[in-house]
């Protein structure tokens, strides 16, 4: 299967019957576990219905379509996303679990429509592919009243779907984690320039190594040899563990802005102004500049007839944020972000795109 490529070429990662057959053991666990913790015996309840939202080319959506059939659920699909078309199709279809990148969980708390679904109709939610906003936690939690139970997960082409998980109450009690590794997966988090393990709290680069990792990538030794050491894949996020074993990620290594010798991690960034009502969708990158050497850049897309000024933008991050971290530069959009099929913001088209201008 061939990686999403938003940072470079995509290579093609090379699975295993090995890595799927864990992956599917991996989803029978947590769903045995989830039901253990929520008390839920062996009774007759409808079959259970996933709307599948990624591309069957996207490890989520391969993923979907084999552990589908081994847990007995149906399996229902879109060609194409249409806001309306989902709902009408999550009520008809008694659609129990979904799961999306955050730009459409977005789309769907905004609608008016939301309200059209229950817990009868939606159960579970779960989103990834890109890193969660807290915010849209939050608004989820308050939205369905902690009814709907949600799941955020964390993994690559390259760990054969999600090697960390975080759902159920853990959820709403760390929506800034992505939960703790399955029970088959190793997790070391590493200083980037000398390689050694990290304390708990200290950021690094997340390091994985298990069964569902895969062997390396399709004809490229180069590219293999730069991303396995001594059977760890390196994943190129930085993140840290807590004392309680909750994996928070950070950042992309390769999206990390140096300002004057401060990191600046970009979903921090975007998180924040995530949170001001008239963004509808935000992406923060570094350009070169002459005296920091890089300055913190944020493209914003306004919520359709919102208007909303850079300072105020600016101020509005720097209510929580250190000054280092309030973009220099905001560039608003009148047209959506670019996306790939999985829908990945395209940082790299967008950077070029402000460096040929």
């Amino acid at each position: 299967m061939y990686t999403s490529g938003t940072t470079g070429r995509p290579k093609g990662a090379v699975h295993t019957h090995r890595n799927h057959l864990t992956n599917v053991w991996n989803a029978l666990l947590g769903g045995t576990v989830g039901a253990m913790i929520a008390d839920v015996g062996p009774v007759a309840r409808p079959q259970p219905a996933l709307l599948s939202l990624f591309p069957f080319f996207h490890i989520a959506g391969l993923s979907a379509l084999y552990i589908g059939p081994a847990t007995g659920m149906k399996l229902v699909t879109m060609y194409k996303w249409d806001l309306d078309e989902a709902v009408d199709i999550l009520i008809n279809e008694k659609i129990t679990t979904t799961a999306v990148v955050p730009t459409l969980l977005r789309q769907l708390l905004d609608s008016p429509r939301v309200d059209e679904l229950s817990p009868d109709v939606l159960a579970g939610i779960a989103s990834g592919g890109a890193p969660v906003p807290p915010d849209l936690i939050r608004r989820l939690e308050a939205k369905f009243d902690s009814r709907v139970s949600p799941a955020n997960a964390y993994g690559l082409t390259e760990t054969t779907a999600s090697v960390i998980n975080n759902s159920g109450d853990d959820y709403f009690t760390h929506p800034d984690s992505v939960g703790r590794p399955v029970p088959v997966a190793d997790i070391r988090v590493v200083r980037p320039d000398d390689n050694c393990d990290q304390d708990d709290g200290a950021i690094g680069e997340i390091w994985v190594r298990g069964p569902n990792v895969v062997q390396g990538y399709w004809n490229n030794p180069e590219a293999t040899a730069a991303a396995f050491t001594d059977g760890w894949f390196r994943t190129g996020d930085l993140g840290y563990v807590d004392d309680d074993g909750f994996v928070y990620v950070v950042d992309r290594l390769k999206d990390v802005v140096i300002r004057g010798g401060e990191n600046v991690y970009c979903a921090e960034v975007e998180a924040k102004l995530f949170e001001h009502a008239d963004v509808a969708d935000v992406a923060v990158i570094g350009l070169p500049d002459a005296v920091f050497g890089e300055q913190v850049v944020a493209i914003v897309h306004p919520k359709p007839g919102h208007e909303v000024s850079a300072v105020e933008l600016q101020r509005f991050a720097a209510e929580t944020l250190a000054s280092f971290k309030v973009p220099s530069t905001i560039v608003f959009r009148d047209e959506p972000l670019p996306r790939n099929a999985t829908g990945k913001v395209l940082k790299r088209e967008i950077r070029d795109g402000l460096l040929s201008r």
